[in-house]
């Protein structure tokens, strides 16, 4: 039985579709990733699944009772005008216990006054199993894991939610979701905030989680743990496949495989008829047959030249033929050949970005050494570090949770901020490139190209060329940055790292 099912629904802004005619179901036990390019429409997408937007056309279908959580990329203003400390908001999804509580303490009370009241005994044995069958010897166990399980440590749960960063209102949101037990459980990036041993939590939590669950997330390792369906989103559509994200790929593949096939095969048929019209046509007794035949043929090539392919697949050849107006199309055999020829296969495979990284000079052998590093801020210190040497063709990886100073070390290694104590020292002839976390240095006013021209004078020709390279093509390289997904801000940032070399 599906929870969810969602008919030709579209998504338009003025005269831009972000996306048209998707169709998809979610099953009861569904957990379904959704990919797709960057700014391909997933975020909206969520977005009116979760009630927040409508759609420009299509239809929406839930079933009865169901409750729907959603968890934003971004959530800073998840909690405005609430004044609760983290621990004392995911108390207020267990509102009805607490009552209950409160009603089974003052039973109590009456029962010492007047501990023969049978009267009072039914009710409290009532009351009590009411309280256990819905949780209410073991919901603060619950928090305690969920908040442990996302980062929140003993004393950041008692941290006012205005003081908290807008990663750990992502955190927060997710773990209230996570305890408010939602039938339908939408995710919208949720591993952006979280640190390896959280994802690890997460993971696990949602490979058990008895609702049903449609997450966005560019970590294919987190799909490949917790999905068992992919929907690939595209502007003209979901294509839905079984199994978790590796499966997906396979599945894909051989999907390409398959319509390549088909559409070759088609085109062989193409050619083969038309081969039959050219010896046919100027004979008396079958030019007519060789007549009709070509006006067939002259369908058939209209229907695949506007994407057929894709329409065969979802109506029958009578249909999709009989949908085709060729009136107004005088062609002849020789023109009818030349649109043969000139068929592509209408199978769009998602582009890949060509990310070229190179060095503008060769630097020394030595990249990084520090000596006695203490990194902090004034009112706080964060870490010490043992000696570190980096030397060059080194690659490292820094880990830690949430908080530890990862970004903070990173800023100090760059020079953006001076260390508490000791010192650290970069090598000769050496240029970094760095890539910040919330890509601050985008101007959110600037388009693409602006952004690009501002950072390397560079003709348009040239500098569309590059774009093109980090998928942003056509009318995109003119879209203002804060209209950019989160996805098409780190490949304009990625973009910009490799213009400059390190």
């Amino acid at each position: 039985m599906s929870l969810l099912s969602i008919t030709d629904l579209s998504q338009s802004y003025g005269d831009f579709d972000v996306f048209v005619g998707i169709s998809a179901t979610i099953p009861n036990d569904g957990k379904v990733g959704l990919v797709g390019p960057n700014g391909i429409g997933k975020t909206s997408l969520l977005r009116i699944l979760a009630g927040m937007d409508l759609p420009s056309t299509g239809s929406i279908n839930l079933a009865n009772e169901t409750r729907i959580g959603y968890l934003r990329q971004e959530a800073m203003e998840a909690f405005v005008g609430r004044d609760n400390t983290v621990y004392a908001e995911m108390l207020t999804v267990f509102g009805d216990i607490k009552t209950q509580e409160m009603l089974l303490r003052r039973l109590e009370e009456q029962m010492a006054d007047d501990p023969k009241s049978q009267e009072l005994l039914d009710q409290y044995s009532h009351e009590q199993a009411a309280f256990e069958q819905a949780g209410g010897y073991d919901y603060e166990v619950r928090i305690s894991q969920v908040l442990q399980g996302l980062g929140f440590g003993g004393e950041d749960r008692d941290m006012p939610l205005s003081h908290l960063s807008g990663g750990q209102k992502t955190r927060a949101l997710l773990a209230r979701l996570l305890l408010e037990r939602p039938d339908l459980l939408i995710l919208d990036e949720p591993t952006n905030h979280l640190d390896v041993q959280a994802i690890e939590w997460l993971e696990n939590t949602l490979r058990t989680w008895e609702g049903a669950l449609l997450v966005v997330s560019h970590d294919r390792y987190f799909l490949d743990a917790v999905v068992n369906r992919i929907w690939e989103m595209s502007r003209i559509g979901v294509e839905q496949y079984r199994g978790n994200y590796s499966a997906y790929v396979q599945q894909r593949q051989e999907r390409w495989e398959r319509r390549e096939l088909e559409f070759n095969a088609i085109r062989e048929k193409f050619l083969k008829e038309l081969d039959y019209v050219k010896r046919n046509i100027a004979r008396d007794s079958t030019t007519t047959m060789a007549k009709g035949r070509l006006t067939r043929l002259i369908r058939e090539v209209k229907v695949v030249e506007s994407g057929g392919l894709g329409a065969l697949q979802s109506k029958s050849w009578s249909r999709v033929m009989a949908e085709v107006d060729i009136s107004s199309s005088k062609w002849s055999v020789m023109d009818t050949e030349q649109h043969i020829k000139a068929l592509h296969s209408p199978l769009v495979r998602p582009p890949e970005l060509s990310l070229r990284l190179h060095t503008a000079v060769r630097s020394g052998e030595l990249v990084l050494r520090s000596e006695g590093l203490t990194i902090g801020y004034p009112s706080a210190t964060l870490f010490t570090t043992d000696p570190i040497e980096l030397r060059r063709q080194e690659c490292a990886a820094l880990i830690g949770p949430n908080g530890a100073g990862k970004t903070t070390f990173l800023r100090t290694l760059m020079g953006q901020m001076e260390p508490l104590a000791g010192r650290m020292r970069l090598g000769a002839s050496l240029k970094v490139g760095y890539f910040a976390q919330a890509h601050e240095r985008l101007n959110p006013e600037n388009s693409v190209l602006d952004e690009l021209l501002s950072h390397k004078q560079m003709l348009l020709g040239p500098a569309r060329n590059y774009l093109a390279q980090y998928l942003f093509r056509g009318d995109d390289v003119f879209k203002p940055i804060h209209m950019l997904s989160g996805g098409e801000r780190g490949r304009l940032a990625l973009a910009l790292l490799a213009l400059e070399g390190g």
